[in-house]
């Protein structure tokens, strides 16, 4: 999809703090999106098979989609491991070469 833009003359979707700048405010709650996607992860579900009370199964493939490349969900479990070692008092330990 980034490659497609990139041919567009369009820059690629970034993150900000309301959900991908793809033209206007988010249709979905992000909070909502994101239950979808550990809920499909939690049980193994194809994403077409999400429960009707969740975003539609290609928004929140969307979301996932785009998450995983940029990052996020490394970096969350980086910083909800941090968070977790701090309230035990257990020193970090150094990235695996």
């Amino acid at each position: 999809m980034e490659a497609r833009r990139a041919r567009a003359g369009r820059p690629a979707p970034e993150r900000r703090s309301k959900g991908l700048s793809l033209g206007g405010p988010p249709a979905h709650d992000l909070r909502s999106i994101l239950n979808a996607i550990l809920y499909v992860d939690r049980t193994g579900i194809p994403w077409r098979y999400l429960p009707h009370d969740c975003p539609p199964c290609a928004t929140a493939y969307g979301y996932f989609v785009h998450w995983q490349k940029d990052g996020a969900f490394t970096q969350l479990g980086g910083r909800l491991r941090r968070s977790v070692r701090r309230s035990r008092a257990i020193t970090p330990s150094r990235p695996r070469a």
